[in-house]
């Protein structure tokens, strides 16, 4: 890519020789689900269409639109995002209890995500269930909704604090009794890599079908947990927009999409172009602020003050930039401040035809770094004026 400049090393043979990424990697997006669950976000009926519509307009190809079972105002919209036949299949999500999957069934959605918690805090704590009751709960529960009409896929909760041993069965339950997809959850985000890697690696070979995995950001590795997961077997990640969710939320949809496209050259067909304005439409439905520093999406993103580094993007962007911005649909900002130097003052004294020789705009820049460490950031506005007063001889400094 011309648009773009990453590190020569990401696709050298010597440094992938043990990294190989799924063949078919598919993004399936649970803003409207588990983004959701963020404390204080709850989504109109008409603002979940809009993101469903977004999503599917940029070319995700699945969305996981809700879960029926919460209330009927939940199924009525779910219903009415199927109902607008998107290109994007849509996802739900149920308990392993009739009335959920039925609910599920009623939604006419694409696929349901049956999924039941399998470590032991949650068996004791939550579930007060067995290991037994449990299996016999995933088989039943994917019979029924096969027999009904809808497509079942599997997952287990908090898969990363369950013993091995009792995944293994419930993997293979779960395979033999017609899981079209079998995921795994890192529920409390508490997996390292190689755990992950671990996991998948086992796993694919146990059966063969898509796995899928649903990870937590609670250590800040969900991203890294996606990338091992889709190089250990994973064919399906969920992510939601601006990687929010309950706690520390989940696998940012613009961090991974981006992070596959460009560090590793696997372009997913999802127009990255509308990200910026995918993340500002959420952002403004749950009145949350995006972070500044959010890669990609956020504002600093390509917003730079200091001078060493506006002197050499002058020269050339990727000084500084590792992508275009107008390829996440952000834009570049130069800001004026403590750290700015000559060069962009120089730009800025040209750009507005005013005639400056080298100690002038030395002066200029001085006065602006003691105005940016008093306001933390200097306008244009208030360069003209510091440039009127010198006209006028007011300021001889």
């Amino acid at each position: 890519m011309n648009n773009v400049a990453v590190s020569p090393y990401n696709m050298l043979p010597e440094v992938l020789k043990d990294f190989r990424l799924s063949e078919n990697i598919v993004i399936y997006d649970s803003t409207l689900r588990d983004g959701e669950q963020m404390p204080k976000v709850s989504f109109s009926s008409d603002q979940k269409l809009a993101i469903a519509r977004k999503l599917d307009e940029m070319g995700v190809p699945e969305i996981e639109a809700g879960f029926p079972a919460v209330s009927k105002t939940e199924q009525k919209t779910i219903k009415r995002i199927t109902g607008e036949r998107l290109n994007a299949k849509i996802l739900v999500l149920s308990r392993l209890k009739k009335e959920d999957i039925d609910a599920a069934i009623q939604s006419d959605a694409d696929l349901v995500l049956l999924f039941i918690a399998s470590s032991p805090l949650h068996l004791k704590y939550k579930l007060h269930l067995s290991e037994e009751e449990i299996k016999e709960k995933v088989v039943e529960s994917i019979e029924y909704a096969k027999d009904h009409g809808i497509t079942p896929s599997f997952s287990t909760e908090d898969s990363t604090r369950t013993p091995l041993s009792f995944l293994e069965e419930l993997v293979t339950l779960a395979y033999e009794s017609g899981a079209k997809r079998i995921g795994f959850t890192d529920t409390v985000g508490c997996a390292t890599p190689h755990t992950i890697h671990y996991l998948f690696s086992h796993m694919r070979q146990l059966v063969p079908t898509p796995f899928s995995a649903h990870l937590h950001n609670d250590f800040g590795l969900g991203l890294t947990n996606a990338i091992t997961a889709l190089a250990s077997g994973a064919t399906h990640v969920c992510t939601t927009i601006n990687g929010w969710g309950e706690r520390a939320g989940n696998v940012p949809l613009e961090q991974l999409v981006m992070a596959l496209k460009i560090l590793y050259n696997r372009d997913l067909g999802i127009d990255t172009t509308k990200f910026k304005e995918l993340s500002e439409m959420v952002s403004n439905f749950t009145g949350l602020l995006v972070p500044r520093t959010h890669p990609f999406v956020g504002d600093n993103i390509f917003t730079h003050e200091s001078g060493i580094h506006v002197a050499a993007l002058l020269e050339n962007p990727y000084t500084y930039e590792p992508i275009s911005p107008e390829l996440v649909g952000n834009k570049r900002n130069l800001v004026l401040g403590k750290h700015s130097g000559k060069r962009i003052i120089k730009q800025i004294l040209d750009d507005h035809d005013i005639d400056a020789d080298e100690k002038l705009v030395a002066n200029i820049t001085t006065q602006i770094k003691e105005l940016g460490e008093k306001n933390g950031d200097v306008s244009i506005e208030e360069i003209m004026q510091i440039v009127g007063k010198k006209a006028e001889g007011h300021d001889d400094g």
